[in-house]
Order: structure tokens, then C-alpha cells, then sequence
């Protein structure tokens, strides 16, 4: 291990299970090396609420716009990677909020799309200035997070019943619109409105990036085995039609080829659980 690779941390923290429907994980990196460390988020098509701490963070679009992180923003659905380069003394806490979580807070599940907004401009108060107070007295990030898990609970609304229903669905061989229209008594155009209000993307645009991120799974476990990638077995076993759609869809969520992305992927963060 370097010295640069050795100064420099990154890890998920797990949910508790009361909190997991708010929740998917808290990701957390720190750079204590005397260069700046750049990484890769994959899209999580979760919206994020990032805390900086120390130097400031800078996150970079695919369009190359930078942005210096203050203390809190929120980014998403994250639908596109995006980098992060944290200078050396900075750190950061990112919060990824699981399914209709986002929505239950603050009331607009695609509010942010992809740009960076104060949370405290979204509550018009500024209750995340004085949380990002609190935890910057914090030194332990799982404190930090424990601390948060209480902050949080007061804010959070009642959960729509057919956002529950399909959030929890997971039968992968039925359309959970059509099913949960039925049970619910709405039509599916409806269904799929709830869908994009409270989740701030389409059924279909999910189940594209899910087929996705089941290829980059594949890969990295076949990866961590030292065997040879067999691409016909990644397209079929992630149903893409052929070698051209699947390396259309890497191009379109990451802008890398898949074997670009195999030889890249140790500065690749996959900041989600599942």
C-alpha cells in the first residue's frame, strides 16, 4: 500500500433496520494524504444529502461544471456519475435516502436533478446549518451518523400507501404497475405519476439502470476471481439485446466503455447497498 492510498479512507455504514426504509447507507471518505484524492460515483438513482467537513470538497459534473461543497447539499436522483475530489483535510458524509424517503422530507422528490441545493433552502429554515454544527464536533463518523438518525425522525411524513406498495415490490417477473393500479383502484397512468413524483424517475428508467448495475456486479465479481469476462454472458445473463446496448448503457450511466470501466473500476464508489 502507498502512502497516498494508505492516508486516504473511504467506507459504507450500515442502516439501522428501524431506519432502512429512510436510508439505504451512509458512505463515508476522508483524505489525510498530501494529494488530492478524485473518485467516481456511480448513479444510484437515490438522491443524496452530502455533509463536508475540513477542506472543501469538489464535486464535478459530466459537463466538467465544479462545485465547491460548503457545508451540506443535496444532489438527485443521481441518474449519471459524477466525480468527487477531496483536497487534502477534507472529508465527507453522504447520506443516500432509500425509495419515497427524500419526498417524505422535504416534498419534491426531483427538485435537485443532478444540481446542488442547500437542504436548509428546501425547508426555508436553517435547521441542516445548525445539524452540520453538530456533527462537526463530532470526530467519529458513526456517531455522526447516529446523531443524524435522531435529527431526522421529527421531519419525516407519513408514507404514501401506493409509494409502500411499490417500493416493496419485488417480484421481478410482474410490472408493479399494472399490479399495484389493480390493488389500488387506479388507473396506471396515475401509478406511473405517483412513481415520478415521489421517486423523481419513471419504472422504466429504474429498471434500465437495475439491469446495469447487476452488469457491473457480474463484472466486478468476476473480476475479483482473476477470471476472463465472458461478455456474451454478462449480456445474456442481464438481458441486453446484444454487445452494443450494453455498451450503450455503460456510455450513457458512467461515459466509459465496460472494459474501460474493468480497468478503472478501483476509483469507481458504488455508494449504494444493493
Amino acid at each position: 500500500m502507498t502512502e497516498k492510498e494508505g492516508k486516504y479512507s473511504n467506507f459504507r455504514i450500515a442502516v439501522p433496520a428501524d431506519y432502512e426504509e429512510v436510508f439505504s447507507l451512509f458512505y463515508y471518505a476522508e483524505n489525510r494524504s498530501a494529494e488530492t484524492i478524485t473518485k467516481t460515483f456511480l448513479p444510484s438513482y437515490q438522491t443524496i444529502l452530502i455533509f463536508n467537513f475540513g477542506a472543501k470538497a469538489i464535486l464535478e459534473s459530466k459537463e466538467n461544471t465544479q462545485l465547491k461543497v460548503n457545508k451540506s447539499l443535496v444532489l438527485g436522483p443521481i441518474k449519471h456519475a459524477f466525480n468527487y475530489s477531496l483536497p487534502t483535510g477534507s472529508a465527507i458524509l453522504v447520506a443516500n435516502f432509500n425509495g419515497d424517503a427524500f419526498y417524505r422530507f422535504f416534498g419534491n422528490a426531483s427538485v435537485a436533478k443532478h444540481l446542488p441545493i442547500d437542504p436548509d433552502n428546501l425547508l426555508n429554515e436553517n435547521c441542516f446549518t445548525a445539524l452540520w454544527g453538530e456533527l462537526d464536533k463530532i470526530d467519529n463518523p458513526n456517531l455522526r451518523v447516529s446523531y443524524i438518525l435522531d435529527f431526522c425522525r421529527p421531519y419525516l411524513k407519513p408514507r404514501n400507501v401506493i409509494m409502500e406498495r411499490l417500493t416493496n415490490f419485488t417480484n421481478n417477473t410482474l410490472n408493479p404497475i399494472k399490479l399495484v393500479a389493480v390493488q389500488q383502484n387506479q388507473t396506471e397512468r396515475n401509478v406511473q405519476l405517483n412513481h415520478k413524483k415521489y421517486l423523481g424517475y419513471t419504472a422504466k428508467e429504474i429498471n434500465r439502470h437495475r439491469r446495469f448495475i447487476k452488469a457491473i456486479e457480474l463484472i466486478q465479481d468476476i473480476a475479483l476471481k482473476s477470471a476472463k469476462i465472458d461478455w456474451f454472458e454478462i449480456i445474456s445473463a442481464c438481458d441486453y439485446y446484444d454487445q452494443s446496448q450494453l455498451i450503450h448503457d455503460f456510455k450513457h450511466y458512467i461515459n466509459l466503455s465496460p472494459t474501460k470501466y474493468l480497468r478503472f473500476q478501483e476509483e469507481i464508489c458504488n455508494a449504494k447497498s444493493d
